[in-house]
Protein backbone atom coordinates (compact mmCIF):
# COMPACT_ATOMS: atom_id res chain seq x y z
CA UNK A 1 0.00 0.00 0.00
CA UNK A 2 1.54 3.40 -0.84
CA UNK A 3 2.55 6.21 1.66
CA UNK A 4 0.10 8.35 -0.46
CA UNK A 5 -2.94 6.11 0.42
CA UNK A 6 -1.83 6.05 4.04
CA UNK A 7 -2.14 9.49 3.84
CA UNK A 8 -5.52 9.64 2.40
CA UNK A 9 -7.33 7.03 4.31
CA UNK A 10 -6.06 8.33 7.75
CA UNK A 11 -7.13 11.91 6.92
CA UNK A 12 -10.58 10.37 6.19
CA UNK A 13 -10.55 8.46 9.83
CA UNK A 14 -9.64 11.87 11.12
CA UNK A 15 -11.56 14.52 9.43
CA UNK A 16 -14.36 11.64 8.08
CA UNK A 17 -16.70 14.68 10.24
CA UNK A 18 -15.73 17.68 8.78
CA UNK A 19 -17.86 18.23 5.97
CA UNK A 20 -20.88 17.66 8.34
CA UNK A 21 -19.59 20.05 10.93
CA UNK A 22 -18.29 22.85 8.14
CA UNK A 23 -21.56 25.94 8.99
CA UNK A 24 -21.86 24.93 12.65
CA UNK A 25 -19.99 28.09 13.85
CA UNK A 26 -22.36 30.04 16.54
CA UNK A 27 -24.14 33.24 15.07
CA UNK A 28 -23.74 36.06 18.00
CA UNK A 29 -26.09 35.82 20.98
CA UNK A 30 -26.38 39.19 21.75
CA UNK A 31 -26.37 42.77 19.44
CA UNK A 32 -22.41 43.12 20.16
CA UNK A 33 -20.37 44.56 17.03
CA UNK A 34 -19.11 41.76 15.08
CA UNK A 35 -15.91 41.40 12.35
CA UNK A 36 -16.48 40.39 9.03
CA UNK A 37 -15.39 36.48 10.17
CA UNK A 38 -18.28 37.40 12.52
CA UNK A 39 -16.42 37.74 15.84
CA UNK A 40 -17.47 40.00 18.10
CA UNK A 41 -15.18 42.98 18.70
CA UNK A 42 -17.15 44.96 21.63
CA UNK A 43 -15.47 46.21 24.38
CA UNK A 44 -15.55 43.53 27.08
CA UNK A 45 -17.57 44.50 29.99
CA UNK A 46 -16.46 45.66 33.25
CA UNK A 47 -18.97 43.46 35.44
CA UNK A 48 -20.39 40.10 35.01
CA UNK A 49 -24.18 40.39 34.79
CA UNK A 50 -26.16 38.87 37.28
CA UNK A 51 -27.41 35.60 36.52
CA UNK A 52 -24.78 34.54 34.04
CA UNK A 53 -23.61 30.78 34.00
CA UNK A 54 -20.59 28.89 32.39
CA UNK A 55 -19.74 25.31 31.13
CA UNK A 56 -15.81 24.66 31.78
CA UNK A 57 -13.84 21.99 31.18
CA UNK A 58 -12.13 20.57 33.75
CA UNK A 59 -10.59 17.45 33.55
CA UNK A 60 -10.10 15.07 36.48
CA UNK A 61 -11.68 17.57 38.11
CA UNK A 62 -8.32 19.53 38.47
CA UNK A 63 -10.17 23.02 38.05
CA UNK A 64 -12.41 22.58 41.25
CA UNK A 65 -9.29 21.08 43.12
CA UNK A 66 -7.09 23.62 42.20
CA UNK A 67 -9.60 26.53 43.35
CA UNK A 68 -10.53 25.24 46.65
CA UNK A 69 -7.16 24.16 47.65
CA UNK A 70 -5.87 27.57 46.38
CA UNK A 71 -8.73 29.06 48.69
CA UNK A 72 -9.38 31.95 45.17
CA UNK A 73 -12.22 33.92 45.53
CA UNK A 74 -15.66 32.93 44.85
CA UNK A 75 -16.00 33.62 41.19
CA UNK A 76 -18.84 36.20 39.71
CA UNK A 77 -20.84 33.97 38.20
CA UNK A 78 -22.42 30.48 37.98
CA UNK A 79 -20.38 27.31 37.05
CA UNK A 80 -23.63 25.48 35.55
CA UNK A 81 -21.20 22.66 35.36
CA UNK A 82 -17.60 21.38 35.23
CA UNK A 83 -17.29 19.22 32.16
CA UNK A 84 -14.49 16.15 32.87
CA UNK A 85 -13.21 16.66 29.47
CA UNK A 86 -9.59 17.32 27.90
CA UNK A 87 -8.99 15.97 24.98
CA UNK A 88 -8.96 18.12 22.46
CA UNK A 89 -11.37 16.40 20.00
CA UNK A 90 -13.49 15.81 22.28
CA UNK A 91 -13.68 19.50 23.35
CA UNK A 92 -14.77 20.21 19.96
CA UNK A 93 -17.17 17.88 20.08
CA UNK A 94 -18.87 19.40 23.07
CA UNK A 95 -18.56 22.52 21.80
CA UNK A 96 -20.33 21.99 19.04
CA UNK A 97 -22.93 20.19 21.08
CA UNK A 98 -23.20 22.94 23.27
CA UNK A 99 -22.32 21.42 26.13
CA UNK A 100 -19.30 22.80 26.85
CA UNK A 101 -18.65 27.29 27.24
CA UNK A 102 -14.49 27.25 27.64
CA UNK A 103 -11.54 24.55 27.63
CA UNK A 104 -7.97 24.51 28.53
CA UNK A 105 -5.91 22.75 25.57
CA UNK A 106 -2.64 23.22 24.06
CA UNK A 107 -2.21 24.83 20.40
CA UNK A 108 -3.05 22.67 18.26
CA UNK A 109 -6.67 21.99 18.91
CA UNK A 110 -7.68 25.42 18.49
CA UNK A 111 -6.02 24.74 14.22
CA UNK A 112 -7.95 21.51 14.12
CA UNK A 113 -11.59 23.11 14.80
CA UNK A 114 -10.64 25.60 12.32
CA UNK A 115 -10.06 23.34 9.60
CA UNK A 116 -13.13 21.47 10.56
CA UNK A 117 -14.90 24.84 10.38
CA UNK A 118 -15.78 25.59 13.50
CA UNK A 119 -15.28 28.86 15.07
CA UNK A 120 -13.70 29.36 18.37
CA UNK A 121 -10.74 31.42 19.61
CA UNK A 122 -7.83 32.18 22.29
CA UNK A 123 -8.37 34.19 25.02
CA UNK A 124 -6.05 33.09 27.34
CA UNK A 125 -1.91 31.83 26.93
CA UNK A 126 0.42 30.60 29.39
CA UNK A 127 3.82 29.27 28.09
CA UNK A 128 5.75 26.18 28.42
CA UNK A 129 9.13 26.35 28.52
CA UNK A 130 10.16 22.58 29.30
CA UNK A 131 8.43 19.35 27.62
CA UNK A 132 5.48 18.36 29.21
CA UNK A 133 5.89 14.76 27.07
CA UNK A 134 7.73 11.83 26.73
CA UNK A 135 8.14 8.95 24.45
CA UNK A 136 7.01 5.36 25.78
CA UNK A 137 7.87 2.58 23.73
CA UNK A 138 6.39 -0.95 23.75
CA UNK A 139 6.77 -3.82 25.98
CA UNK A 140 10.14 -5.47 24.61
CA UNK A 141 11.28 -2.31 22.10
CA UNK A 142 14.82 -1.99 21.14
CA UNK A 143 13.91 1.62 20.42
CA UNK A 144 16.38 3.80 22.10
CA UNK A 145 16.23 7.65 20.07
CA UNK A 146 13.69 9.16 18.09
CA UNK A 147 16.50 8.43 15.04
CA UNK A 148 15.02 4.82 15.82
CA UNK A 149 11.20 5.75 15.13
CA UNK A 150 12.52 5.25 11.25
CA UNK A 151 9.94 2.59 10.10
CA UNK A 152 8.00 1.91 12.95
CA UNK A 153 4.59 2.73 14.09
CA UNK A 154 4.02 6.01 16.18
CA UNK A 155 0.83 6.58 17.90
CA UNK A 156 -0.71 10.04 16.42
CA UNK A 157 -3.30 12.48 17.85
CA UNK A 158 -3.00 14.72 15.47
CA UNK A 159 -6.08 17.27 17.38
CA UNK A 160 -3.94 17.38 20.34
CA UNK A 161 -1.01 18.50 21.51
CA UNK A 162 0.67 14.99 21.86
CA UNK A 163 0.23 15.15 17.66
CA UNK A 164 2.21 18.24 17.18
CA UNK A 165 5.07 17.59 20.03
CA UNK A 166 5.30 13.87 17.68
CA UNK A 167 5.74 15.84 14.46
CA UNK A 168 8.15 18.63 15.75
CA UNK A 169 10.72 15.39 16.93
CA UNK A 170 10.15 13.38 13.79
CA UNK A 171 11.35 16.76 11.98
CA UNK A 172 13.92 17.74 14.51
CA UNK A 173 15.30 14.20 13.51
CA UNK A 174 15.48 14.63 10.10
CA UNK A 175 12.50 12.61 9.54
CA UNK A 176 9.68 12.38 7.13
CA UNK A 177 6.06 11.60 7.41
CA UNK A 178 6.83 8.86 4.93
CA UNK A 179 9.95 7.56 7.15
CA UNK A 180 7.17 6.05 9.59
CA UNK A 181 3.73 4.83 9.97
CA UNK A 182 1.27 7.13 12.00
CA UNK A 183 -1.30 5.53 13.73
CA UNK A 184 -4.31 7.38 14.13
CA UNK A 185 -5.51 7.23 17.92
CA UNK A 186 -7.06 9.66 20.78
CA UNK A 187 -4.34 10.35 23.57
CA UNK A 188 -6.69 8.32 25.64
CA UNK A 189 -6.06 5.13 23.55
CA UNK A 190 -2.24 5.14 23.40
CA UNK A 191 -1.74 3.32 27.09
CA UNK A 192 -3.45 0.53 25.47
CA UNK A 193 -1.83 0.91 22.18
CA UNK A 194 1.46 0.50 23.88
CA UNK A 195 0.69 -2.35 26.12
CA UNK A 196 -1.05 -4.22 22.97
CA UNK A 197 1.97 -3.91 20.74
CA UNK A 198 -0.80 -1.45 18.44
CA UNK A 199 1.78 0.86 17.99
CA UNK A 200 5.54 1.21 19.21
CA UNK A 201 6.14 4.54 20.26
CA UNK A 202 3.78 7.07 22.07
CA UNK A 203 3.48 10.02 23.54
CA UNK A 204 2.85 10.52 27.11
CA UNK A 205 2.35 12.80 29.42
CA UNK A 206 5.09 13.41 32.21
CA UNK A 207 2.47 12.62 34.73
CA UNK A 208 1.45 9.07 32.78
CA UNK A 209 5.13 8.01 32.62
CA UNK A 210 5.40 6.88 36.48
CA UNK A 211 2.72 4.37 36.48
CA UNK A 212 3.18 2.80 32.94
CA UNK A 213 7.28 2.30 33.68
CA UNK A 214 6.15 0.94 37.04
CA UNK A 215 3.83 -1.88 35.19
CA UNK A 216 6.34 -2.46 31.91
CA UNK A 217 9.78 -1.53 32.83
CA UNK A 218 10.62 -4.74 33.30
CA UNK A 219 9.15 -6.25 30.45
CA UNK A 220 11.33 -4.05 27.92
CA UNK A 221 9.38 -0.43 27.79
CA UNK A 222 11.30 2.43 28.55
CA UNK A 223 10.79 6.02 27.60
CA UNK A 224 12.95 8.78 25.38
CA UNK A 225 13.50 11.80 26.63
CA UNK A 226 13.49 14.85 24.03
CA UNK A 227 14.02 18.79 24.39
CA UNK A 228 10.48 19.20 22.09
CA UNK A 229 8.43 21.77 23.79
CA UNK A 230 4.31 22.39 23.33
CA UNK A 231 4.50 25.71 23.97
CA UNK A 232 0.96 26.97 24.32
CA UNK A 233 -1.39 26.36 27.41
CA UNK A 234 -4.25 27.87 26.53
CA UNK A 235 -8.06 28.73 27.29
CA UNK A 236 -10.31 28.88 23.95
CA UNK A 237 -13.83 29.38 23.69
CA UNK A 238 -16.63 29.08 20.73
CA UNK A 239 -17.32 32.60 18.88
CA UNK A 240 -20.95 31.83 19.82
CA UNK A 241 -19.96 31.84 23.67
CA UNK A 242 -17.90 35.27 22.98
CA UNK A 243 -20.49 37.57 20.77
CA UNK A 244 -22.49 36.65 24.19
CA UNK A 245 -21.69 40.21 25.91
CA UNK A 246 -22.58 38.12 29.45
CA UNK A 247 -20.47 35.44 28.84
CA UNK A 248 -17.57 36.95 27.67
CA UNK A 249 -17.28 39.37 30.60
CA UNK A 250 -17.67 35.68 32.45
CA UNK A 251 -14.53 34.62 30.87
CA UNK A 252 -12.46 37.60 31.66
CA UNK A 253 -13.33 37.24 35.35
CA UNK A 254 -12.13 33.49 35.09
CA UNK A 255 -8.86 34.37 33.64
CA UNK A 256 -7.26 35.53 36.75
CA UNK A 257 -8.23 32.38 38.58
CA UNK A 258 -7.28 29.88 35.98
CA UNK A 259 -4.05 31.81 36.39
CA UNK A 260 -3.34 32.32 40.11
CA UNK A 261 -5.07 28.86 40.39
CA UNK A 262 -1.42 27.51 38.63
CA UNK A 263 0.72 29.69 40.33
CA UNK A 264 -0.37 28.23 43.07
CA UNK A 265 -0.28 24.79 42.14
CA UNK A 266 3.70 25.46 41.52
CA UNK A 267 4.49 27.33 44.74
CA UNK A 268 3.02 24.30 46.67
CA UNK A 269 3.66 21.26 45.09
CA UNK A 270 3.77 19.00 48.40
CA UNK A 271 0.30 19.71 49.02
CA UNK A 272 -1.18 19.29 45.47
CA UNK A 273 0.96 15.66 45.07
CA UNK A 274 -1.11 14.79 48.06
CA UNK A 275 -4.32 16.02 47.52
CA UNK A 276 -4.60 15.11 43.72
CA UNK A 277 -1.81 12.46 42.53
CA UNK A 278 -1.99 10.43 46.13
CA UNK A 279 -5.35 10.93 46.93
CA UNK A 280 -7.15 11.13 43.33
CA UNK A 281 -4.53 9.32 40.50
CA UNK A 282 -3.61 6.58 43.06
CA UNK A 283 0.15 7.51 42.62
CA UNK A 284 2.61 6.85 45.50
CA UNK A 285 3.99 9.99 46.70
CA UNK A 286 7.72 9.26 45.26
CA UNK A 287 5.97 8.69 42.13
CA UNK A 288 3.77 12.28 42.35
CA UNK A 289 7.51 14.16 43.39
CA UNK A 290 9.04 13.11 40.30
CA UNK A 291 6.14 14.76 38.01
CA UNK A 292 6.34 17.95 40.14
CA UNK A 293 9.52 18.26 39.94
CA UNK A 294 9.56 18.33 36.21
CA UNK A 295 6.71 20.70 35.93
CA UNK A 296 7.34 24.02 34.64
CA UNK A 297 6.80 27.14 35.92
CA UNK A 298 3.58 29.33 35.07
CA UNK A 299 4.08 32.12 32.58
CA UNK A 300 1.67 34.35 31.42
CA UNK A 301 2.60 36.57 28.13
CA UNK A 302 1.70 40.15 28.76
CA UNK A 303 2.14 40.05 24.71
CA UNK A 304 0.64 36.95 22.58
CA UNK A 305 3.17 37.42 19.29
CA UNK A 306 5.42 34.91 20.26
CA UNK A 307 2.21 32.82 20.84
CA UNK A 308 0.97 33.79 17.39
CA UNK A 309 4.34 32.66 15.99
CA UNK A 310 4.38 29.16 17.07
CA UNK A 311 0.93 28.61 16.40
CA UNK A 312 1.24 30.02 12.79
CA UNK A 313 4.84 27.52 12.61
CA UNK A 314 2.69 24.27 14.18
CA UNK A 315 -0.03 25.36 11.46
CA UNK A 316 2.51 25.29 8.98
CA UNK A 317 4.23 22.08 10.31
CA UNK A 318 0.48 20.32 9.93
CA UNK A 319 0.33 22.14 6.59
CA UNK A 320 3.59 20.41 4.66
CA UNK A 321 2.29 16.76 6.17
CA UNK A 322 -0.93 17.61 3.98
CA UNK A 323 -3.02 17.06 7.77
CA UNK A 324 -4.21 20.56 7.69
CA UNK A 325 -4.57 23.76 4.80
CA UNK A 326 -2.27 26.26 5.20
CA UNK A 327 -4.07 29.52 6.79
CA UNK A 328 -3.20 32.73 9.03
CA UNK A 329 -3.84 31.71 12.67
CA UNK A 330 -4.19 35.00 13.59
CA UNK A 331 -7.63 34.59 13.15
CA UNK A 332 -7.89 32.31 15.82
CA UNK A 333 -6.80 34.83 19.04
CA UNK A 334 -9.26 37.32 20.64
CA UNK A 335 -7.14 39.94 21.61
CA UNK A 336 -9.63 41.60 23.55
CA UNK A 337 -8.62 38.86 26.54
CA UNK A 338 -4.61 39.87 26.00
CA UNK A 339 -2.89 40.26 29.29
CA UNK A 340 -5.59 39.62 31.47
CA UNK A 341 -3.49 36.52 32.73
CA UNK A 342 -0.46 38.72 32.73
CA UNK A 343 -2.04 41.74 34.92
CA UNK A 344 -3.35 38.79 37.72
CA UNK A 345 -0.12 37.42 38.64
CA UNK A 346 3.35 38.62 40.51
CA UNK A 347 5.51 40.33 37.22
CA UNK A 348 8.00 36.51 38.17
CA UNK A 349 5.22 34.81 36.25
CA UNK A 350 5.43 37.02 33.23
CA UNK A 351 6.93 36.50 30.19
Amino acid sequence: MSSSYDRRAFLASVFGVAAGVAGLSGCAESSAATSAEGASTAPLADKVPAGTSLKIASYQNTQQLQFRLAKLPKLPFTVSSWVNIGAGPDVINAFRAKSLDLANNAGIPPIQAHYQGYDAKIVAIGLTRKPNYLFATKPGSDIHTVAGFKGKKLAFSQGQAQGVVLLRALKRAGLKYDDVKLVPLTSNQFLTALQSGQVDIAPLANSQAPAYLQQYESKGARTITTDVVDLLNLLWAPVSVLNDEAKAAAIAAYIPQWAQGQVWTYENPGVWNEEFYVKTQNLTAAQAKSISDLANKPLFPPSWDEAVKWEQETADLLAEGGFVKKFDVSSLFDHRFEGIAAKSVAAEYRS
